[in-house]
């Protein structure tokens, strides 16, 4: 699964494949994640954070 985008379903500590894949791209950086490496998302948005700067960027983002 070399380079393949993956569909997931987030949940509140993990995720569901739904579509197989290697990687999931950020909802504000746009920068690939490995899914081996993904550890930030939103479960209301079903969105992937590339690191907790990007989770934090989109929380202020919410608050304001």
């Amino acid at each position: 699964m070399k380079n393949k985008l993956a569909k997931l379903k987030y949940l509140p500590n993990n995720f569901n494949v739904l579509e197989a894949g290697d990687h999931v791209i950020c909802a504000i950086s746009r920068k690939k994640i490995m899914l081996e490496n993904l550890t930030y998302w939103n479960v209301d948005k079903q969105e992937a954070y590339y690191s907790y700067i990007e989770a934090s960027l989109q929380r202020e983002k919410e608050n304001n």
